[in-house]
């Protein structure tokens, strides 16, 4: 099995970049003209995003300014304890739904405050590769179609990062012990 997967981690993406345009040729699409109608479209999509996303950032700028971070944080840390979420990990798991660089900067804080082999660590570690960055997801791929009605969106992302986050913690301290 490993020899299939070291196979196809080497060739894989250089025979998909062949294969693509080979078969465009095959079906007399006009390569160029379609590359270019694509990145204008894409191009607009980015115009069209621009406000949504200022939005998003300036939010998350003014959450953790205010000190409503650190307040959440001290208001969820007796129940997140509960399960074994250490309080050091919360900034980390809330500023993941908001965003995916904010929360790498946290991790990678983490990490280096109390190790890649601690408990913090790893559960910080892995609830980083469980969750999504939610509102980033509403503000940008919402906005570039136009939805401007995403509570249920929202209240389920919310819920899928809040679900991901306690059991990164919980299967960290089952394998790990806490």
């Amino acid at each position: 099995m490993s020899v299939v997967l070291n196979f196809l981690s080497l060739y894989l993406i250089p025979l998909v970049v062949f294969l693509v345009p080979l078969y465009a040729i095959l079906k007399k699409v006009p390569i160029y003209t379609t590359f270019t109608d694509g990145a204008k479209e894409g191009f607009s999509t980015a115009i069209m995003i621009i406000p949504y996303l200022t939005a998003m950032l300036c939010a998350i700028g003014m959450f953790r300014a205010s000190g409503a971070m650190d307040w959440l944080v001290s208001l969820l840390d007796p129940i997140t304890s509960i399960v074994g979420l250490p309080g050091e990990v919360l900034p980390m798991g809330i500023m993941r739904s908001l965003s995916g660089g904010g929360a790498q900067g946290l991790c990678a804080d983490l990490l280096e405050q109390f190790g890649t082999q601690s408990q913090i660590g790893r559960i910080a570690s892995v609830a980083f590769g469980s969750t999504e960055t939610t509102f980033y997801v509403l503000a940008v791929y919402f906005g570039a179609v136009g939805i401007t009605n995403a509570r249920q969106s929202a209240i389920a992302g919310i819920g899928g990062d809040l679900f991901s986050l306690i059991m990164a913690a919980v299967v960290v301290n089952m394998m790990w012990g806490y």
